[in-house]
């Protein structure tokens, strides 16, 4: 698109920056959860895992009340890996373990994109069928485990109530962007290098059929593991074990209410202020954290209860690293090709460079989510980079092929690529269907957005409810930041269009005054 001399294609230049950006700004976030994968699977190649028991106090008389008065699992995650900050203002020290892990996992990606797609070809290889085998392992595992059949009932009985909930299809719409990796810029980057007469139809249904069966199987084997952890747990026994000094894990959920009986005859003032909740596995499974929750604080406390857990913990984040790591290498080829088509290096420049300097920039960029605040940015990062603006650049495409560039004529070029025209069905949804729907989901996104209070929840153990997180209002200057990035990546387009528009005024003016004074001497010499 950059090079076609066709201007109708001038279109894809404003969308190509808007997707560089993009691509870049997930790449600094998404590269600093690969860092946590990365500390927490070189945490794994030890016996007892360290999440598994709470540390001494400084006079090594007892346990770290923070440790106590929340689990292990959860001290281990924000205390002594994100040692986070009770808020976003507060910035704290960079934590020169994630950074070091942090460079180590952009020195990964660089050798593996350094050539382009002949080195990324070759690792694709292992990154994409290595998460397969580890997910096997853990299906075959987790349906073995007591409470997996309860935790697959959970997954395929549909909660009405949930489906009522407009955000929960808005994010279910915002989440198969990322899965598909729709309108980053890493498939176009990707397909640029396929045979001109590539099947592109067949390579369009069979990624979206093996995305949404990878989808389902990973649910699958993900909710047996969580159908494992909502019978072997109660929220209640850490509690009881706290409050009475009882040895970890020495209450399983069994003999929960038999000791609950027995405590409850001896000592009920103690009990009674606990405040002690009815428990149910259902419960516990609607309440299951989402994203980073899921894996550093549920699954690793599930992977404790199962007999040889480093073992479990080794593959378990070996399989989210290869799985980062095989996206990443998407989103650097959403970066690089378009700056090689651009030309911002000469053509002698060798590509290798312009990949380290582009992976360079990112390393110190990401530095920011190392500070003991790197979480909360993360949150921001992962909020407002991205969805609203791949909707909006989703839209423009469609539009852009089908009106601007032509429908006609683009289906004509897939019959010449496939040799067969696309049917009704292709051409209604792209003309139609697609940018009526991307529409609606931008603007219902928009909308909630704007209704929405921008808040977060900080880890403060000074809090009174602690162990539950506290709710807080962003300050103003972090509102800013976060316009700034909903907007930066779609400021692109118009910014450029303003400036190719101004551009072409220019040389028409100059085109003028040249005619001008080429008339005058024409006149003064006759």
């Amino acid at each position: 698109l950059v090079r076609s001399p066709d201007k109708r294609l001038g279109w894809g230049v404003l969308w190509g920056l808007g997707c560089l950006s993009v691509s870049f700004l997930i790449s600094l976030y998404y590269n600093m959860v690969l860092t946590w994968v990365l500390w927490y699977l070189l945490n794994s190649f030890q016996q007892p895992l360290p999440w598994g028991t709470c540390p001494l106090d400084l006079n090594r008389t007892g346990f770290v009340e923070e440790c106590r008065a929340t689990s292990t699992v959860s001290y281990f995650w924000y205390r002594q890996t994100l040692n986070v900050t009770a808020a976003i203002e507060h910035s704290g020290s960079v934590q020169w373990r994630l950074l070091a892990c942090l460079a180590a996992c952009w020195a990964v990606v660089y050798l593996c994109v350094i050539r382009g797609i002949e080195s990324t070809g070759k690792a694709i290889y292992f990154t994409a069928s290595f998460p397969y085998l580890v997910l096997t392992i853990f299906l075959i595992r987790g349906l073995t485990l007591p409470g997996a059949v309860e935790g697959l009932i959970y997954l395929f009985t549909p909660n009405v109530h949930t489906l009522q909930n407009p955000r929960v299809w808005l994010d279910a719409a915002t989440q198969i962007f990322f899965s598909l990796s729709l309108a980053i810029g890493g498939h176009i980057a990707f397909a640029s290098y396929n045979l001109p007469r590539n099947d592109c139809e067949k390579d369009a249904l069979t990624v979206a059929l093996l995305n949404s069966a990878t989808s389902l199987y990973a649910s699958i084997a993900v909710f047996s593991v969580l159908g494992f952890k909502a019978a072997t747990d109660h929220g209640n026994i850490l509690n009881l074990i706290n409050e009475f000094d009882f040895p970890e894990h020495s209450i399983s959920r069994d003999d929960y209410a038999t000791v609950l009986t027995h405590l409850n005859s001896t000592q009920p003032e103690r009990v009674a202020g606990l405040h002690l909740e009815a428990c149910h596995l259902q419960d516990f499974l609607d309440k299951v954290p989402r994203g980073t929750g899921l894996a550093f604080i549920v699954f690793t406390e599930a992977i404790l209860h199962m007999p040889g857990s480093p073992v479990w913990a080794v593959l378990f984040f070996s399989m989210l690293f290869t799985l980062g790591l095989s996206s990443m290498f998407g989103n650097m080829e959403g970066i690089i090709t378009p700056l090689l088509d651009v030309g911002v290096l000469p053509r002698w420049v060798p590509k290798e460079v312009l990949t380290g300097a582009a992976c360079l920039a990112c390393f110190l960029s990401a530095t920011c989510f190392t500070l003991q605040s790197g979480s909360y940015w993360l949150e921001v990062f992962d909020s407002h980079a991205a969805s609203l603006n791949l909707i909006l650049f989703a839209f423009f495409e469609v539009v852009g092929v089908a009106y601007v560039y032509g429908l006609d004529r683009f289906c004509d070029d897939i019959e010449w690529m496939t040799g067969r025209r696309p049917g009704l069905y292709w051409r209604v949804t792209w003309k139609v269907i697609s940018p009526l729907l991307l529409l609606t989901i931008f603007v219902a996104y928009f909308a909630l957005l704007t209704q929405t209070p921008l808040s977060y929840r900080a880890w403060n153990p000074q809090y009174e409810q602690f162990p539950l997180k506290q709710e807080k209002s962003y300050p103003g200057w972090v509102w800013a930041v976060c316009v700034l990035l909903s907007l930066l990546p779609a400021l692109w387009v118009p910014g450029v269009a303003l400036a190719q528009l101004l551009a072409q005024r220019r040389r028409k003016q100059e085109d003028t005054q040249r005619d001008t004074r080429l008339e005058l001497q024409d006149s003064g010499v006759c």
